[in-house]
């Protein structure tokens, strides 16, 4: 049998970038915290865990600033890629708390140009999931005053049709649906025209703002799941653009099968397949793809081909 794992899969640019901040953070520091998981992937937030990464939550806020002012020693906290509103920095700035920042570039784009247009007076739709971390920080910037829909039925029965409209999008949601989004409104909103505000004086514009490191992948991905009898897609259950490219993958493959860890595997998947292909998230670590390749050697019975990574306690 041949094992091969998807070198076009593995951590995005964002997240390569957050790890690097916590890492080279925890290298002179035994402490550190991350506003939430720092990636949707348990097994990569446990490898950090053991090098003094802790996820915490806003409620902690108060107890750290305690600690901190009792131990004398500043611990910091990291923002993760995802991104957080102005009213999470504006309370960490009082609280007296040391920031990472480590929010994705993208994404710090995206909330500057929605909040452009609010201050514009638009009318904000965010193609997105309402309490994703990253449309949480996108409302944020507005106010909360965005208009979040996953759907053409829940985008055509929120939206005013005749007031200025600009339609974003969650950086790892699907294409497609962001299209159609776009095709129904732009039918229904008066005085649409294809250009520029500052040219045209647009009443509506759709900004593609999904993240090219997912929707770039979906040529690749097609051609890698066509290319093999069976695909394996490690990924954080929890992971957006993990659902978002294992569908696209199991579009193309039937089978393709969900794991987040290698325990999952079962051996009656590959029984009488000769290609395997093993890929993942944006937040599935390369280490993580390597380890399942090398269980499933061992699964199948040709040990000789495994060279198991050390497993995480």
């Amino acid at each position: 049998m041949i094992i091969t794992v998807d070198r076009n899969s593995g951590f995005c640019w964002g997240v390569v970038r957050a790890v690097d901040f916590a890492e080279q953070e925890l290298s002179h520091n035994s402490k550190l915290y991350s506003l939430g998981d720092i990636i949707h992937n348990p097994m990569e937030i446990e490898r950090l865990g053991q090098e003094g990464l802790s996820t915490i939550h806003h409620a902690d806020f108060e107890r750290i600033a305690e600690e901190n002012k009792a131990s004398g020693v500043q611990t910091k906290i990291l923002i993760r890629a995802h991104g957080e509103p102005p009213s999470t920095y504006q309370k960490l700035q009082e609280l007296g708390l040391e920031v990472i920042d480590a929010t994705c570039p993208v994404v710090t784009k995206v909330q500057e140009r929605i909040r452009k247009f609010y201050d514009k007076g638009f009318q904000i739709v965010i193609f997105g999931k309402k309490d994703h971390a990253e449309v949480i920080g996108l409302r944020g910037v507005v106010n909360d005053e965005a208009i979040v829909v996953k759907t053409v039925d829940e985008a055509l029965s929120h939206i005013t049709f005749d007031k200025p409209t600009v339609l974003f999008s969650q950086t790892t949601m699907d294409k497609p649906t962001f299209y159609a989004i776009r095709d129904a409104l732009k039918s229904r909103i008066k005085d649409f025209v294809v250009g520029t505000m500052e040219e045209d004086a647009l009443e509506f514009h759709a900004k593609d703002t999904i993240c090219g490191q997912v929707s770039g992948r979906e040529k690749k991905l097609i051609e890698f799941a066509a290319a093999n009898d069976a695909i394996i897609f490690v990924a954080g259950r929890t992971s957006s653009n993990g659902k978002v490219l294992y569908d696209i993958a199991r579009n193309t493959n039937p089978k393709t099968y969900f794991i987040e860890e290698e325990s999952e595997l079962k051996p009656d998947w590959f029984e009488g397949l000769q290609h395997i292909g093993i890929t993942g998230a944006t937040s599935t670590p390369m280490w993580l793809m390597d380890r399942v390749k090398d269980t499933i050697y061992k699964m199948i019975g040709e040990p000789e081909k495994a060279e198991l990574l050390p497993v995480i306690a």
